[in-house]
């Protein structure tokens, strides 16, 4: 693994509640972080099929594109029940009809595919949320970090916190959902702090661990 050293560092991302967890994350770090939009960068068709792949077509489009190094997450829920869809796909289940992203709709269609298949008891709708982190150089150098939380998947959808597919997964152990979390409890982590909680900050700690030195 690369240390990184402190100093400017591009999020590439687009997604506004994506980028507000991720500089929650990284904040205590010290970097002086941009995001691919305030750059006005594009977005990188993302056509892996992994989270690593997409990560990394994320992160090296960032890095070459501002000569600095980038951090992206690829993110998803992984659904036992369905195979392990939508997986990377987690975004595309999310887009209507009419091309606009709506994650509404994809809990519904998430939950429609659920009932599909008669898995209609929390045993039935075992699921975890994956996070890989890639820090990418300009140079093409990439270096990974995967986080996963285990949990199920409720219906219906409860909070409003967070974003994405939060308000549908209930993470093992808890009776809230990540919807019903403030940011503080759902990361559940910092500097010097035991496991964290949700699949990025588990993911932002071994990053901190293997990239900065901090434990």
């Amino acid at each position: 693994m690369r240390k990184l050293e402190k100093g400017r560092l591009i999020v590439a991302t687009h997604n506004k509640g994506k980028l507000q967890e991720i500089h929650d994350l990284i904040g205590p770090f010290g970097f002086e972080t941009q995001s691919a939009a305030e750059l006005g960068l594009p977005e990188p068709e993302e056509t892996g099929t992994t989270f690593e792949e997409n990560a990394a077509i994320k992160a090296l489009a960032a890095a070459k594109a501002t000569g600095l190094p980038a951090l992206s997450d690829d993110s998803g829920v992984a659904v036992d029940a369905l195979d392990g869809a939508p997986g990377v796909y987690t975004a595309n289940w999310a887009e209507t009809p009419d091309g606009t992203r709506d994650f509404v709709y994809g809990m519904h269609r998430v939950e429609n595919a659920l009932r599909e298949k008669g898995a209609l008891t929390p045993d039935k709708r075992t699921a975890r949320f994956v996070s890989v982190i890639c820090i990418a150089w300009p140079d093409g150098h990439t270096d990974f970090y995967r986080g996963e939380v285990e949990g199920a998947l409720v219906w219906p959808p409860r909070g409003s916190q967070g974003f994405g597919y939060d308000p549908m997964f209930l993470p093992d152990g808890h009776e809230r959902t990540f919807g019903e979390m403030e940011a503080e409890e759902k990361h559940g982590w910092k500097p010097g702090m035991a496991e964290a909680l949700s699949h990025r900050a588990r993911a932002f700690q071994l990053f901190a661990r293997d990239a900065l030195g901090i434990e």
